[in-house]
């Protein structure tokens, strides 16, 4: 997996967020989100320790970057919304696509945002878990 880039983040995600995602609330700029959480965010699943990266597969570097996108709000609004049109972006790249209805989806994303902090290991298991059991390979 590429790394994905700030860039990639406004103008695939972001955009696409606010224009195929219909809700209540806006999604403010793209330049009004806070300074710094973002890149953290995509840097953590490539981190290594001792020359082994701490997220060695696909799904455990997606599972990791959902869940910080989600919960570290690196945007005033619309992370859910980011957050899952970034996993399926990295997924549409790497030809894969994930098959499970769109209310499981989004319940799936109010679940991690709602999750408590303490139980980041384990939530981010649980991401990766659902991941892993409904992605497939994307055809053409």
């Amino acid at each position: 997996m590429n790394k994905v880039t700030v860039k990639e983040v406004e103008q695939i995600a972001f955009l696409l967020a606010r224009r195929l995602f219909s809700f209540d609330e806006t999604i403010p700029d793209f330049g009004t989100r806070y300074p710094h959480i973002l890149e953290s965010c995509l840097s953590t699943p490539f981190q290594t320790f001792a020359g082994r990266h701490l997220y060695p597969s696909f799904i455990s570097k997606v599972a990791i970057l959902f869940y910080l996108m989600t919960k570290n709000h690196p945007f005033q609004n619309g992370n859910k919304r980011i957050a899952m049109t970034t996993l399926l972006y990295l997924l549409y790249t790497e030809h894969k696509w994930i098959e499970v209805e769109t209310q499981v989806l989004y319940n799936f994303a109010v679940w991690v945002a709602q999750s408590p902090p303490d139980a980041k290991p384990q939530v981010v298991e649980y991401i990766r878990q659902f991941l892993k059991n409904n992605i497939v390979a994307k055809n053409n």
